[in-house]
């Protein structure tokens, strides 16, 4: 597949795009590569976003995933503010907005996803923000500034490290959550009553059980009729797969672009990767997954561009995560999938915890607060699928290797 005439498309120069084109060069493809991307900016990365981007302690420079020269040495055709509309599957060619046709040999969709949207009144309102871009960030850091008031719908990660942000930057927050506990989606009860009590003690106001009906030219309504004020919204409630391109090829899509291990769809010059794919995650039984991680994205762009050379296929990974809200630095490996109980290693209130899913003695799960040794320790468990003896695990006293 690495022929000279060979030619390779990405289309999405996110995190997992600009990664799948690096790694082709550094895998010895010499053919023709492409990578078309919606936003202005050369790849760059996301997370940083809600955290260092917003509090003014990093430029563009810093979150640019490679210098814009590297594109140009490695002879990486970079497209920029082009938007992809339709792919012809038999005639191996991708139709973009401005009317150009571009044809591939080989086509790799790294759309990534995008944020999903509350069907209430006022949520077209232009100046509602969200948070996934440089220019959603851009607009946000603009709006936070000492006396004013942000408010947060969605008590996810993203929302929490705004949130915190906007603390650091001496603006007021309030967090909005429709279920009974931040993070309720996505972490044990453990780790959301730490981030409550977190948020709270540094001034961050947070409401649970709180559902939101509406926004207003003041603030955002809630369904039982108040009305919390607030200078600027951020809507966070989760993200969708960006697969409306996917189905122009009638590719399989199922809470995502569904991919194999090697990140190959069903129709064998396509593969897709990152935010975008529904996926089998090996360490967790070959169970299918969307994962939206940075870790994925690199993962996937390897499985990739391995297969589009001929290159062995990469070791499977365990899924993991992160999140920096204040000086709280949250680690989480692998996915609590057929968990039957939890062992708390630590103490909460200390700030240096980690809590353990298990499914008997196996770990499937770890959330490690200010614990490195404990998430590395659990993510090596979680690879080997070591049985592991409860009673030990939750013992801070005995070191992770002897666990």
């Amino acid at each position: 597949m690495s022929a000279i005439m060979t030619k390779v498309l990405i289309i999405g120069a996110g995190h997992a795009g600009g990664s799948a084109a690096a790694l082709l060069r550094q895998y010895g493809f010499e053919g023709e590569i492409v990578l078309a991307g919606e936003e202005a900016a050369a790849p760059y990365q996301r997370p940083p976003l809600s955290k260092a981007w917003l509090k003014g302690e990093a430029g563009l420079e810093d979150l640019l995933l490679r210098p814009e020269s590297f594109y140009v040495e490695q002879k990486i055709d970079l497209r920029t503010g082009v938007t992809a509309t339709t792919i012809d599957a038999a005639a191996k060619t991708v139709a973009f907005a401005d009317g150009t046709v571009e044809p591939y040999d080989v086509l790799i969709l790294a759309t990534g996803s995008m944020a999903r949207k509350l069907a209430i009144p006022g949520a077209d309102r232009p100046d509602l923000m969200e948070l996934r871009t440089l220019h959603d960030a851009e607009r946000l850091k603009a709006a936070l500034a000492p006396g004013k008031r942000l408010a947060v719908v969605g008590g996810g990660y993203v929302g929490l490290e705004a949130a915190a942000s906007a603390r650091a930057l001496g603006a007021e927050a309030v967090v909005i959550e429709r279920m009974d506990r931040v993070l309720a989606r996505v972490a044990s009860e453990t780790l959301s009553a730490f981030f409550t009590n977190y948020h709270r003690a540094r001034g961050v106001e947070i409401l649970t059980g709180a559902e939101v009906s509406g926004f207003e030219d003041d603030g955002v309504r809630l369904a039982d009729g108040s009305l919390i004020a607030a200078d600027a919204v951020l809507v966070g409630v989760g993200a969708l797969a960006r697969e409306a391109l996917a189905r122009t090829a009638v590719l399989a899509c199922e809470n995502g672009v569904v991919v194999d291990e090697n990140a190959r769809t069903a129709d064998p010059s396509i593969y897709a990767i990152g935010d975008v794919t529904h996926r089998p995650i090996p360490v967790h039984g070959g169970r299918m997954h969307r994962l939206e991680s940075v870790p994925n994205a690199l993962e996937q762009a390897k499985q990739a561009a391995a297969a589009i050379v001929g290159r062995a296929a990469p070791a499977a990974e365990v899924p993991w995560f992160w999140s920096d809200q204040y000086d709280v630095k949250l680690q989480i490996a692998g996915l609590p999938f057929d968990a039957d109980h939890q062992v708390v290693r630590g103490d909460p209130a200390s700030g240096a915890f980690a809590v353990f899913h298990l499914n008997g003695d196996r770990i499937v799960c770890v959330e490690a607060v200010n614990a490195p040794a404990d998430f590395m320790g659990g993510r090596l468990l979680i690879g080997k699928a070591t049985p592991v003896d409860p009673v030990l695990l939750a013992d801070p006293s005995v070191s992770m290797k002897s666990v």
